[in-house]
């Protein structure tokens, strides 16, 4: 995909919360069938009504269509997800350029079942600090922490 072809823009509340949620939801369903669709639809939740508004989130379109998003809290990548239809064509690589160039460092962690993300941030170059063996909400799911520097 040419870098012309997308655009990275702020996040609008207004209009684009239903629409990140709903790639949020597609991406997870795929990148985290380990946690189960219950637990993501309740999870989803809490990205509309808490992660979202406060977070500094930049929308990555395609023809004006929000396609993916990363969202920032200072350095830490709260998230980044694209949606299944259009991973693979370098999205998530320039949500990344984007937040490393406002950044200088970012850092975040990822389910280490996720081995599509593993690969794609070891291959932007990510290096991994720490593992702990439960998430957030203490259930059973490994987590790496990674941090790149740009």
């Amino acid at each position: 995909m040419k870098n012309h072809d997308v655009v990275i823009r702020p996040f609008a509340p207004t209009t684009d919360i239903q629409k990140l949620s709903r790639i949020w939801l597609d991406a997870s369903l795929i990148a985290h069938p380990f946690i189960g669709e219950r637990r993501l639809m309740e999870q989803r939740a809490q990205i509309e009504d808490k992660y979202l508004p406060n977070a500094e989130t930049w929308v990555a379109c395609v023809s004006d269509e929000p396609s993916g998003f990363i969202s920032l809290l200072d350095s830490f990548v709260g998230g980044i997800f694209v949606f299944p239809s259009w991973q693979g064509l370098g999205i998530g690589r320039q949500l990344i350029a984007h937040a490393l160039s406002l950044k200088g460092e970012l850092s975040l962690e990822v389910y280490t079942d996720n081995q599509q993300a593993m690969a794609f941030y070891a291959g932007l170059g990510f290096e991994e600090l720490s593992r702990r063996p439960v998430d957030d909400d203490g259930y059973p799911f490994e987590n790496a922490r990674l941090r790149l520097i740009g």
